[in-house]
């Protein structure tokens, strides 16, 4: 499998930074807002510190990009991309939903890929090549092949880019076995272990997409953007079973 060092360094320093966060947050915290009205907390940014810190001594040749402002050119080509605490405003709320996300981008494309549930004890984490896992197991996509019999797990609607998928999104709700909604991230990772059928994310940074479309399209789940692509920085995802795609594009508009 490639990349064996880079994913092991990554899901050690991820179930570290979900440590970190946890004993922050035992010791009582408050969210400031951030000009794009998301929540951050010192713990967000200590664990930022602490991911950035054991790259630099491990990868010093790698560049870094981190939600929290960290930013590294770096010379080897690569670069690591971080969202030390995705699901915030679940960390702040006492909520098990929220993760840490690092990703290993080379040539565009992320290559390897972690989020680490500290409060469900999960790690998923995925390589280019050698398949999805939660903890030591392999996972999968599921082979459900029809609305009638997904979950569909929308996010985001709370957003201003979120605003004018409401009436989509609430149609598609009422074609399907079953919606829920756990957070972003979460909900991306059942679709890769099979457990759920079809995410959807209207707003998304970098450092939101890169961990999870390695997770997801190593489970053999589909990935594709709004914009038709598969690109990470296009802003949204979809993410679903295979049997799925032709069908959502088609509801999306998308081609």
């Amino acid at each position: 499998m490639p990349y064996i060092r880079e994913i092991e360094f990554a899901r050690r320093i991820a179930i570290e930074a979900g440590e970190n966060a946890k004993r922050i947050r035992a010791g009582g915290i408050t969210a400031e807002t951030k000009p794009d009205d998301s929540p951050v907390t010192v713990a967000d940014r200590d664990n930022e510190r602490l991911i950035r810190a054991a790259i630099e001594q491990e990868f010093p040749a790698d560049g870094i990009l981190g939600e929290e402002g960290s930013s590294k050119t770096g010379t080897s080509g690569r670069r690591w991309i971080i969202d030390p605490i995705d699901g915030t405003r679940d960390f702040v709320r006492g909520n098990r939903f929220w993760c840490v996300l690092i990703a290993l981008e080379q040539d565009g494309e992320a290559q390897a890929g972690v989020a680490r549930f500290p409060m469900l004890d999960e790690t998923y984490w995925a390589v280019r090549g050698g398949g999805a896992h939660r903890n030591s197991d392999p996972i999968h996509a599921s082979a459900v092949a029809s609305f009638s019999e997904a979950v569909f797990c929308p996010n985001g609607l709370h957003t201003r880019k979120g605003h004018s998928w409401i009436q989509r999104v609430g149609e598609l709700t009422t074609r399907v076995w079953s919606q829920r909604s756990y957070g972003g991230a979460l909900d991306a990772c059942m679709v890769a272990a099979g457990q759920s059928d079809i995410w959807f994310e209207p707003k998304l940074e970098v450092w939101d997409i890169a961990a999870l479309q390695v997770i997801v399209e190593e489970a053999g789940a589909k990935w594709f953007a709004l914009d038709g692509s598969r690109r990470m920085d296009a802003g949204n995802a979809v993410a679903c079973a295979p049997a799925l795609e032709a069908a959502l594009r088609h509801f999306f508009g998308v081609s």
